[in-house]
C-alpha cells in the first residue's frame, strides 16, 4: 500500500499582535522565523511561519495574527493543544526560561510513558512540551537557545471531540494511523514511521463546552504526504467517502487540500515540496516580507498597511 500521509506537517492558528507573537515564538520559545509572508486571502495581515532551521514537515507552526481580533475559546471541535518535543534532560532549563520570561505553566504532568508541561502563549494558545529521549532530530542551531535544549518539533497535538469513535475512524482508515497507546478516554495514534511529529491524541469527552475560534485557537492542522501525486490519491480517496474535500490550492511553499473530519475540525493535506527556499536563500529565511507573484504589484500599499515587526533582546 503506498503511504500517502506522513504524520504532521503544519498547524495554523489566529493569533493577535504580530510583535508578541514573534518574541514569543521566536524568542521565548526559539523557533526560526522561517517566513514572512501574507495570508493570500486577507493580504492585510501577515502569515507568520516559524519552525526548525529549514521549516521540516512537522516543524511548523504559523499564525494569522490579525491584531485586535476577540479571544476565542478552547473546547470540543478543536485542536486544544500543540505539543513540541524537548529532550528530557532539558525540562528544566524549560521551566526556569518560562519563569524568566512569566509564563506561568502547570508542574510537570504524565501522560502515557511521558512528562510533559502545559502552559498558554500571549493568546491562550494550548502549548505543551514534552520531554523524551526518542526524537532524533536537530532543533534550530542558531537559536539563542543551547542546540542541546532546543525544540525538536512536534510531538503532538490533542483533537477534543465529543464523539471520539468517527474521528479515529477516518484515521486509521484512510489517513493510515495505527492506535499505539489509550486511557480514560485518550487514545494516541501515529503515522508513518511513528515517533514525535507523527502521534495525533484523541480526546472524547461531553464534559466540554464546544470551542469558539478567535485568537488563541487553532484554525487547522495539516498532514504531510510526500508528492502531489500522492496529495491527489488520497484526494480521490476523501472525495469518495463523502467529506468534501476543496480543490488543490497553491500556497506557493507547498500544495493544499482542506476537509473536515467528523467531529468538524478542519483537516489539511500539504505536500512536502517545493518548500521555503524557493523564494529566499536557505541563510536568509524570514528576513523580508515575501509575496506570491499575484501580489507583487500590490507590495507598496500591502507593506504601509502591515504592523513593522523586528526581533529584539533575546
Amino acid at each position: 500500500m503506498t503511504r500517502l500521509i506522513n504524520g504532521l506537517h503544519h498547524v495554523t492558528a489566529l493569533a493577535g499582535g504580530a510583535q508578541k507573537n514573534l518574541n514569543f515564538y521566536a524568542g521565548i520559545l526559539g523557533l526560526r522565523l522561517l517566513k514572512k509572508t501574507i495570508n493570500f486571502d486577507a493580504p492585510d495581515v501577515y502569515h507568520l511561519y516559524y519552525g526548525d532551521e529549514t521549516g521540516s514537515p512537522g516543524s511548523i507552526m504559523t499564525f494569522f495574527p490579525y491584531g485586535t481580533i476577540p479571544r476565542g475559546r478552547k473546547g470540543t471541535s478543536q485542536l486544544t493543544y500543540t505539543a513540541f518535543s524537548v529532550p528530557t534532560e532539558s525540562l528544566g532549563f524549560w521551566m526556569d526560561r518560562l519563569n524568566k520570561y512569566s509564563i506561568a505553566f502547570d508542574k510537570p504532568q504524565k501522560r502515557f510513558n511521558e512528562t510533559y508541561l502545559r502552559f498558554e502563549d500571549p493568546d491562550g494558545l494550548g502549548i505543551e512540551l514534552v520531554a523524551n529521549d526518542e526524537d532524533t532530530r536537530t532543533g534550530w542551531q542558531d537559536s539563542s537557545i543551547d542546540p542541546d535544549k532546543a525544540i525538536r518539533g512536534f510531538h503532538s497535538v490533542t483533537l477534543h471531540e465529543t464523539k471520539g469513535e468517527p474521528t479515529l475512524n477516518l484515521l486509521t482508515g484512510l489517513m493510515q494511523h495505527t492506535v499505539v497507546a489509550d486511557g480514560e478516554g485518550l487514545f494516541r495514534l501515529q503515522a508513518g514511521n511513528g515517533g514525535p511529529g507523527t502521534y495525533v491524541d484523541v480526546l472524547a469527552s461531553t464534559a466540554s463546552l464546544r470551542g469558539q475560534q478567535g485568537a488563541g485557537t487553532v484554525h487547522h492542522v495539516a498532514f504531510s504526504t510526500d508528492s502531489d501525486e500522492t496529495q491527489l490519491e488520497i484526494r480521490g480517496q476523501l472525495e469518495e467517502a463523502g467529506l468534501g474535500v476543496t480543490p488543490v490550492a497553491d500556497r506557493n511553499y507547498f500544495h493544499s487540500i482542506y476537509f473536515r473530519e467528523p467531529g468538524g475540525i478542519l483537516f489539511e493535506i500539504a505536500t512536502n515540496p517545493p518548500g521555503f527556499a524557493i523564494d529566499e536563500k536557505p541563510d536568509e529565511l524570514g528576513s523580508r516580507l515575501m509575496l506570491p507573484g499575484w501580489y507583487e504589484p500590490r507590495r507598496a500599499s500591502i507593506e504601509a498597511g502591515l504592523e513593522p515587526i523586528e526581533l529584539k533582546g533575546f
